[in-house]
C-alpha cells in the first residue's frame, strides 16, 4: 500500500498562497456562520420594538436555532469523518444559506423561528468542520496562528454583525440581515467548490491514491507561489498506520476519555457565555429602559473585544500555549464578569463590558478555535469536535429559558453568576485533564489509537489462525 506521509509533507510546508487562499475560502463561510448567529440579538430586540415579537418568542427562536446547532454539530462530526471535510462544508453552508433567504421572507414569528431551526442545522456544522479542516492543512509551528487567523475573521463578524443591524435595521428592517448571509453563503459555497479535501483524511481512510494526487497538487502550487523546491519530508509514520478506523467509542476510552471531558466542558462554558450573555445584551439593555437605538451603540462598541481577543489569542497561542491561554484569561472573564454588574457609569460599563468581550474571545479563539481539534487524532477528529460541540450547543437550547428566568430573578448579575460559574469549571478540568498541544505534529495524537488498530489486528490474526488449525 502507498505510503503518502501526508502529515510530516503538510507540516514541512512553508507559509504561502495556498495557506493564505484555505484561509479566505473556509473563513467566509465561517464568518457568514457567526455573523447569522450574532444578528439575532439586534433582530430579536427590533422584533419586540415593534411588536412582532414577544421575549417567550425570541427565547423559543433562540432555542430552535440551538436545537438546529446540536443537529448540525452531531452531523458533522458523523458526515466529516465518514464522507470527508468537503462534502460536511459545502452540505452545511448550503443549508443555512438557503434557510436564511427563507427566514427573510417569514411572513410571522412562527415561520421565522421554524426556518431558524434548518439555519442552526447550518450552522452547527460549519464551525465543527472549519476548525478541523484549517488544523489539518497548517504545519504545527504555526498552526495556532492560522487558527488564530481564522477565528479572527470568524469573530470579527460579532462587530459587524451589531454595526450592520445599527445601520441597517432602523432604516430598512430586519428582513435584510437574513438576505445578506443568504446571497453571501451561496457565493462563499459556489468559490469553495474547487477546494481541495484534506490529505490527511484521504490517507487516514484508506484512500492514498487520491490523497497522493491532492498533496502532489498542494505541493506544487506552494512551490510555484514561494519559487523555490521543498525539501524532503520526515517519516512520521510507517506505512499504512495511518489508516486506523475511528469509532465513536474512541472517544470514550482510556487513551481519549480525558480530552473528550475537557473539549466537553470548555464548549459548554463558551457556547453559555457568548449565546447566554453577549446575545442577550441588546435584550437586556432594552428591557432595562435603554431604547433600540442607545442600547445598539453600547454593544456595538462592546463588540470590538470580538475582533481584539481573537488579535490577542493569535499573538499568544503559539508562544505561551494552549493550557496558560485558557488559565488565564477565563480568570480575566471571571473578574471582570463580577465587575459588570456593579457599575451604573456608561464609560466604566463599556469598558469593562469590552474587556469581558475579549477576555471571552480570547477563549473561543484558543480553546475552541485551537485546542479542542487538536486534542483528536485524524481518525476521530470530527467525531471528537463534533461531539464536544454537541454537548456545547445541547446546553444552548435550555440557555435562552435559563437566561430569561435569571434575569426576571436577579436581573443581569444572576446572569453572569451563571455564567462565570461554568468559567470556573473550566479552569479546574483544563488544569486537572487539559494536555498541551502547542506545536506538536497531529500525527502524535494519533499514537494511542495507533497501537489499539496494531493490537486489534494482531488479535484478529491470532484469532484467525487458531480456528484454522483447530
Amino acid at each position: 500500500m502507498l505510503a503518502v506521509n501526508a502529515g510530516a509533507r503538510l507540516d514541512r510546508l512553508p507559509a504561502s498562497r495556498f495557506h493564505y487562499r484555505i484561509l479566505a475560502l473556509i473563513g467566509g463561510g465561517m464568518f457568514l456562520d457567526a455573523f447569522e448567529i450574532y444578528l439575532q440579538g439586534a433582530v430579536l430586540a427590533a422584533l419586540i420594538g415593534i411588536g412582532w415579537s414577544t421575549p417567550a418568542q425570541n427565547a423559543n427562536f433562540l432555542s430552535a436555532t440551538f436545537a438546529g446547532m446540536v443537529i448540525g454539530a452531531w452531523l458533522a462530526g458523523i458526515t466529516g469523518d465518514r464522507y470527508g471535510r468537503r462534502f460536511s462544508y459545502q452540505a452545511n453552508l448550503l443549508i443555512f444559506g438557503l434557510a436564511s433567504l427563507a427566514g427573510a421572507a417569514a411572513p410571522s414569528m412562527e415561520w421565522l423561528i421554524a426556518a431558524r431551526f434548518v439555519m442552526g442545522i447550518g450552522l452547527g456544522a460549519e464551525i465543527v468542520v472549519g476548525y478541523v479542516t484549517i488544523s489539518e492543512l497548517t504545519p504545527p509551528a504555526s498552526r495556532g496562528r492560522w487558527g488564530a487567523g481564522l477565528a479572527t475573521v470568524t469573530n470579527s463578524a460579532l462587530f459587524f454583525a451589531a454595526l450592520a443591524g445599527r445601520l441597517i435595521i432602523p432604516s430598512y428592517g430586519w428582513r435584510w440581515m437574513f438576505v445578506i448571509v443568504g446571497v453571501g453563503a451561496l457565493i462563499v459555497w459556489y468559490l469553495r467548490k474547487r477546494m481541495p479535501e484534506s490529505p490527511r483524511w484521504l490517507e487516514a481512510n484508506g484512500r492514498t491514491v487520491e490523497a497522493e494526487r491532492v498533496m502532489s497538487e498542494i505541493e506544487a502550487e506552494v512551490e510555484r507561489s514561494t519559487g523555490r523546491k521543498l525539501p524532503a519530508a520526515a517519516n512520521v509514520l510507517e506505512p499504512g498506520s495511518v489508516n486506523a478506523v475511528g469509532r465513536l467509542s474512541d472517544l470514550f476510552s482510556r487513551d481519549m476519555i480525558a480530552r473528550t471531558i475537557t473539549g466537553s466542558v470548555i464548549l459548554i462554558a463558551l457556547n453559555t457565555a457568548i449565546y447566554g450573555f453577549l446575545a442577550f445584551l441588546p435584550s437586556f439593555m432594552v428591557r432595562q429602559g435603554l431604547t433600540i437605538t442607545t442600547s445598539l451603540n453600547y454593544v456595538t462598541l462592546m463588540s470590538l473585544g470580538g475582533p481584539a481577543g481573537a488579535l490577542l489569542g493569535m499573538a499568544l497561542a503559539d508562544k505561551v500555549g494552549r493550557k496558560p491561554c485558557i488559565v488565564f484569561f477565563s480568570l480575566v472573564a471571571i473578574a471582570s464578569g463580577a465587575i459588570y454588574p456593579q457599575l451604573s457609569d456608561p464609560t466604566f460599563v463599556m469598558l469593562t463590558g469590552f474587556i469581558l468581550v475579549s477576555a471571552i474571545y480570547v477563549l473561543v479563539v484558543v480553546a475552541w478555535g485551537m485546542y479542542v481539534p487538536e486534542l483528536f487524532p485524524t481518525t476521530i477528529r470530527m467525531r471528537g469536535a463534533g461531539f464536544c460541540n454537541t454537548l456545547g450547543r445541547f446546553m444552548t437550547i435550555l440557555t435562552p429559558q435559563i437566561t430569561t428566568m435569571l434575569f426576571g430573578l436577579a436581573g443581569v448579575t444572576a446572569v453572569l453568576g451563571y455564567v462565570v460559574g461554568l468559567l470556573l469549571l473550566q479552569v479546574i478540568v483544563v488544569l486537572l485533564f487539559g494536555i498541551e498541544t502547542k506545536q506538536i505534529p497531529l500525527e502524535a495524537l494519533s499514537e494511542a489509537m495507533i497501537a489499539r488498530t496494531k493490537t486489534d489486528a494482531t488479535a484478529s490474526s491470532v484469532g484467525t489462525e487458531t480456528r484454522v488449525a483447530s
